[in-house]
């Protein structure tokens, strides 16, 4: 019996990119629906299941960071890449407050994102069928469920991104210890590449604004190695 091969939303405006990166991806192997701006990139969505979407950042009748936002708003852990021509740090930074996975800027290789879309999948897939981690953590005033992708406090509650999630438990799991950036790259991403180290950055940034509301909790950049995180009292 043959496997289904995964579906990819693809949302790109400037057609020559995207029809040859479309057919780049289904000579992989991969369902494709490519869309020419948001909104129908946004009425796809919904009238589909898709495995990873793939979204540029500038497009007509709806932007790539207001698409990214519906579709998190309907799944948490659908891995989104965006494609972006812009370089600027509050670009990314924006990106990635959508809830975006990852980036990927123009112009790039197809074996580049290729790269990228499997190491995704791939990583959604474990996370989908681990169950052997723990699940439930205290982190100072906050309580942390993975499965229900929710981090909370007496003040305020706040729905991760799966990939958020599993970069929080597993600096809790590690708590107090120094973990080496390419263990939580290798773990958490599946590639220690110079890509994905922007990526974590970033995510770790996002994870400390989080948990900001109690000065207990301190997710430290041990410089050149990694990051600890701890807990007092």
């Amino acid at each position: 019996m043959e496997t289904t091969k995964p579906k990819i939303l693809y949302v790109e405006d400037d057609v020559n990119l995207g029809f040859v990166t479309s057919d780049n991806l289904k000579l992989k192997g991969y369902r494709v629906v490519y869309c020419k701006d948001g909104k129908s990139g946004l009425e796809a969505y919904n009238k589909e299941d898709f495995d990873i979407c793939i979204l540029d950042v500038m497009l007509p009748e709806m932007d790539g960071f207001t698409l990214a936002k519906h579709i998190r708003e309907n799944n948490k852990n659908i891995p989104i890449i965006f494609i972006t021509a812009k370089t600027m740090k509050e670009d990314r930074i924006a990106g990635f407050k959508t809830g975006a996975d990852d980036y990927i800027s123009k112009p790039f290789s197809i074996e580049e994102l290729l790269l990228r879309i499997e190491v995704f999948l791939k990583r959604s897939k474990v996370s989908t069928i681990n169950n052997e981690l723990p699940t439930q953590f205290k982190i100072g005033s906050y309580t942390f469920n993975f499965e229900d992708l929710l981090l909370k406090n007496n003040k305020e509650e706040t729905h991760l991104t799966l990939k958020e999630a599993e970069l929080l438990r597993y600096l809790c799991i590690n708590k107090d210890k120094i973990i080496k950036r390419e263990e939580i790259l290798k773990t958490i991403w599946g590639d220690d590449d110079y890509f994905m180290g922007r990526s974590l950055d970033v995510f770790i940034s996002r994870l400390r604004k989080y948990l900001n509301s109690d000065d207990k909790v301190k997710i430290e950049n041990i410089h050149g190695v990694g990051f600890k995180m701890n807990v007092a009292g």
